[in-house]
């Protein structure tokens, strides 16, 4: 069954203002990819730290046994992504290396 909707009166839009988009360095963009990927290394080290204190609990009994293997897929996963990652970045950097001028 279809039915109609009505729709109120719609209010004009403001123009949004926006900032002039400043440019960056070269060496500001490396400082923040960097800062991006040091943040990444330490959530998944963070991860596998929380795995092991899972699995200490899960073994006094405070922790049920799905817990810890939620938290040690996920760190799995994560370290899966960094591994992937650098690949990525490894085989850039050849194929820039390989490149003649």
């Amino acid at each position: 069954m279809i039915q109609s909707i009505s729709l109120g009166p719609v209010a004009p839009t403001k123009l949004i203002e926006t900032k002039p988009i400043e440019q960056s360095t070269p060496a500001e963009l490396t400082q923040n990819f960097s800062q991006f990927l040091q943040t990444a290394i330490d959530n998944v080290s963070a991860q596998e730290k929380n795995v092991h204190k899972m699995n200490d609990q899960y073994l006094v009994g405070k922790v049920d046994v799905t817990q810890v293997l939620l938290a040690s897929e996920q760190a799995h996963l994560s370290l899966q992504l960094t591994s992937q990652v650098r690949n990525k970045v490894v085989e850039a950097y050849q194929e820039i290396m390989r490149m003649q001028i």
